[in-house]
């Protein structure tokens, strides 16, 4: 009969084990694994299959004894019910001394293994961890205890990975809600704010200018109040849509109220942002009937204001002129832009 391996007690290796599967990384942590069974156990392949939440099927992790060609062969395999590494991710029980043959027509037994993790009570397959051997071959017990404590790293290791993944897309979440508007995914009024402040302290050292414009969506309370919550929403992505793609890689836009966004714009183009902004929401197409229009203030640094709060309010001032020309105007601070 095959041996076991080129070591004389496998359990030798479980050190070695337990050392790579603390890798940042986790293909290198599976991949260090499996490399210590081959060497407690001298398997002619090694292969760890994982059950991705976000994908079909299972996912080829980590192989040891494989060429590029009898990985995918058995990548493809896996996917199959009948497959051992699909089967022992269903039942979740081992699979021991399984005969099976290879794509070359030669005769192997294998050891499949799930990896289990258990939090709260409730246990949860991560996926399967195969070895391969040329018959004619059987697995001592101490040969299964090794590849059952190899599984059990295995599964920690994943498990570790995935949750330090959820960690950082939840920080990253996390702080994007910090800086953006939840509903139309444009800055939100904190951001603007420090946007605000820094390009105006950027603009007094270096005697630039600064555009801030103020747009208003044009009868919005009425679509709201006529057409339900659901219409306003639609409205509000589009307008924030059309300012997103309007504006220059420079200028910052947000949603600031209900139905206002801002425009920040260094220099002294903001006037001309403004109407690119103007003609784009109003090309486009009617919503539950309704055409959308903006009305715009444009109020500029230093020459309508020498501070935040005092460019805001001429930018509002200009806002509350526009609104009165009627829908789709745009005024300046100090006189019609």
């Amino acid at each position: 009969m095959a041996s076991d391996g080129p070591t004389r007690d496998p359990r030798t290796q479980l050190p070695a084990a337990i050392e790579a599967a603390t890798a940042d990384d986790l293909d290198t942590a599976l991949t260090g694994i499996l490399a210590t069974g081959v060497a407690a156990l001298g398997p002619a392949t090694a292969v760890i299959f994982l059950a991705d939440p976000d994908r079909a099927g299972l996912q080829l992790a980590a192989s040891v004894g494989l060429d590029e060609d009898a990985a995918a062969a058995l990548a493809e395999a896996a996917q199959q019910e009948t497959d051992p590494f699909a089967s022992v991710v269903a039942s979740r029980t081992p699979g021991y001394d399984m005969e099976s043959t290879d794509r070359d027509g030669q005769s192997a037994v294998g050891v499949y293994v799930p990896l289990l993790v258990s939090s709260g009570g409730v246990e949860t397959i991560l996926g399967t961890l195969g070895m391969t051997w040329p018959v004619p071959h059987a697995t001592s017990e101490d040969a299964r205890s090794v590849i059952e404590s190899l599984a059990s790293l295995a599964a920690l290791a994943t498990d570790r990975a995935r949750h330090a993944s959820s960690a950082a897309e939840r920080s990253e979440w996390f702080e994007r809600m910090a800086h953006t508007d939840p509903l139309t995914g444009i800055a939100n009024e904190r951001t603007v704010a420090r946007v605000l402040e820094l390009e105006l302290a950027r603009a007094g050292r270096q005697g630039g200018e600064v555009s801030l414009a103020l747009f208003d969506i044009d009868d919005f309370r009425s679509a709201n109040a006529s057409d339900g919550h659901q219409v306003g929403d639609d409205i509000l992505r589009r307008v924030a849509a059309v300012l997103a793609e309007s504006v220059r890689l420079v200028d910052t836009v947000g949603r600031i109220g209900g139905d206002e966004f801002v425009l920040v714009a260094p220099g002294a183009a903001g006037a001309v942002v403004a109407r690119r902004v103007q003609e784009g929401i109003a090309a486009l197409p009617a919503v539950a009937g309704r055409a959308v229009s903006v009305s715009a203030g444009i109020a500029r640094f230093p020459e309508d204001a020498s501070d935040a709060e005092s460019l805001i309010a001429a930018a509002t001032a200009a806002l509350a002129l526009a609104k009165d020309a009627g829908s789709g105007s745009v005024a300046g601070a100090n006189s019609p832009a």
